[in-house]
């Protein structure tokens, strides 16, 4: 992504991304979490209270932080992978906020389940619910007036992997297809920096996944039929660093998986 910004806060340094939004970033580096989890901060001007998303993993010292910035009106989920919401019951036990996801396992207090569509009033900001299904059956985005939290839909560097458990290829093209709809909004994501326009980053992942679709279409032909994922991996993912081919493997699954039901 060209207009692509690197910059990014030191771990435990809270910084102002849009005029309602903060970012904590989690000192938990990896392949697929990058420089770490980004917990969104949200809050109006002049409120006393704010919103996270996405608390994070069970990091004692990320939790602490997140405490002491004051009263948490309620905490979101995005989707249900620990690297996201590990954290939550020591932010729970911290703050005493309630939680809110798609799914009953990581509800906490009595906010009920997320639902599609629906507008959020806390913190002084309306948060609308998105649902962006295809990383997993749970993903939702949250959208703002200016902004999308995306969380891993779509991240601040890379591709996503489709989760091997309940993720969809079919969902997630259509989930991409939907943020691309929404007009210019910055990207905040759930790893790596904030994008300036949703609009473009959509269109490139799009793109990519067909481009991809297209590189496992010619590799069957070449390979057979019954080629499997793994040796697919080997044969179109030359590009990418092998200590990703594991996670590679996951996508081209779901690649598979997405071409046996369309053609």
């Amino acid at each position: 992504v060209t207009t692509m910004r690197l910059a990014h806060p030191a771990y435990g340094q809270l910084r102002a991304v849009t005029d309602t939004a903060s970012v904590l970033l989690c000192d938990n580096p990896g392949l697929l979490t990058l420089e770490g989890t980004n917990t969104w901060i949200l809050r109006a001007s002049g409120s006393d209270e704010f919103v996270v998303v996405d608390p994070g993993p069970d990091d004692a010292a990320h939790i602490e932080r997140i405490a002491a910035l004051g009263k948490v009106a309620l905490v979101l989920i995005s989707h249900r992978h620990g690297d996201h919401t590990d954290g939550i019951d020591k932010l729970v036990d911290a703050t005493g906020a309630v939680v809110r996801s798609v799914g009953s396992g990581l509800l906490r207090g009595l906010g009920g389940p997320l639902t599609d569509g629906e507008v959020i009033d806390a913190a002084g900001l309306r948060i609308t619910v998105l649902a962006t299904p295809g990383h997993t059956a749970d993903s939702v985005s949250f959208l703002l007036d200016d902004a999308v939290l995306t969380a891993d839909t779509v991240l601040g560097r890379g591709t996503t992997v489709i989760d091997d458990e309940d993720g969809s290829l079919r969902d997630y093209l259509e989930s991409l297809r939907r943020l691309a709809g929404l007009g210019a909004r910055t990207v905040l994501p759930g790893h790596g920096p904030d994008l300036p326009d949703i609009r473009d980053v959509a269109a490139m992942y799009l793109a990519h996944r067909q481009e991809r679709l297209d590189q496992v279409r010619d590799a069957l032909r070449e390979l057979g039929q019954d080629a499997g994922a793994r040796r697919i991996v080997e044969h179109v993912y030359t590009d990418v660093d092998e200590k990703l081919w594991d996670a590679a493997e996951k996508s081209v699954q779901a690649q598979l998986d997405y071409l046996m039901s369309i053609d």
